[in-house]
């Protein structure tokens, strides 16, 4: 089949790997424009625009598609379906409408639960104990267009939204391509969304990021891992006079109680109620490290983190 290929960061890249080595024609493939990165703020190109390079398909980096003129260049594609996955811009209904079997999108969580734009951080965030990737006809609405496959994956106890990560981008392509192939033999089925249960996966906010221990043991590592490796859920540690911001990226639920925030034992900090153990962590201006060797180079601890 026609395809025109939407999508922009890392997770998008498989599943078009998986469609170009399926047999299809990739005619087009959009995504987010360049932008300054580094120290040198020189235009970086996203992990999608370098991968379609890579197979020599024309790239499209519209700062929009309201308009009427990158309607007409959508639609001069000829495509029988468009794929969107992760892709950051708004479809509008012509352009929704323009390939002869519409557009797929593959999403990351378990329909209506988490719509949105991040679901696998709230579903981790949230202590959910399953999600999964699902191919949907896209419509207007956000994430409301009706479901045709589903890949079920279940989230342990202390895996990080990175880890779900990388674990669902692999099932997502692989779930996809399965879809076009029902779709090329005319076999997909689409069944409606209901709106039991649906949750509004909102963007993350530097401001949910600084770890609030008042809250409870299993609350607190939920965070930390939902947040894991970014933004990063942080707290300050005073080392040599002076607060240090301190990301958590791993953690697990500890034996002990206190005050919220003191340190009980190395690492090991009271909560609400509980405690957790921060085993991976990163100083300002440092890799990530385990907590071992922060610890060598930390020095004295004080009673308490903030």
């Amino acid at each position: 089949m026609r395809v025109v290929f939407m999508g922009t960061p890392d997770f998008s890249v498989p599943t078009l790997t998986e469609i170009v080595s399926s047999g299809h024609e990739v005619v087009a493939v959009y995504t987010r424009a360049p932008k300054p990165a580094g120290r040198g703020q020189e235009e970086r190109k996203s992990p999608v625009h370098l991968a379609a390079e890579g197979f020599g398909i024309p790239v499209f980096t519209p700062k929009s598609l309201k308009g009427e003129a990158e309607q007409i260049i959508f639609a001069s594609h000829g495509a029988d379906v468009g794929i969107v996955v992760a892709y950051g811009l708004l479809l509008p209904k012509p352009v929704l409408d323009a390939p002869e079997l519409g557009c797929l999108n593959l999403h990351g969580s378990l329909l209506p639960r988490w719509r949105g734009a991040a679901p696998i951080q709230r579903a981790v965030m949230a202590g959910d104990a399953q999600t999964g990737v699902m191919v949907m006809r896209m419509d207007e609405g956000l994430d409301t267009g009706p479901v045709a496959l589903a890949d079920m994956i279940p989230i342990g106890p202390d895996m990080t939204a990175g880890e779900l990560h990388d674990q669902m981008m692999r099932v997502g392509a692989d779930l996809m391509g399965r879809a076009l192939a029902a779709l090329e033999r005319g076999s997909l089925d689409f069944k409606p969304q209901t709106e039991e249960g649906a949750i509004y996966a909102k963007k993350i906010e530097k401001a949910e990021a600084r770890i609030d221990w008042s809250r409870p043991a299993h609350d607190v590592h939920n965070h930390i891992r939902g947040l894991s490796p970014f933004p990063g859920a942080w707290f300050e540690l005073e080392l040599g006079g002076k607060p240090v911001r301190i990301k958590a990226l791993r953690s697990t639920i500890a034996q002990g109680a206190g005050a919220p925030g003191t340190l009980l034992d190395n690492l090991t900090i009271a909560c609400g109620s509980g405690a957790v153990r921060v085993t991976q962590l990163q100083r300002e201006g440092k890799g990530a490290m385990d907590a071992a060797t922060f610890l060598r180079g930390a020095g004295a601890l004080p009673p308490a983190v903030r």
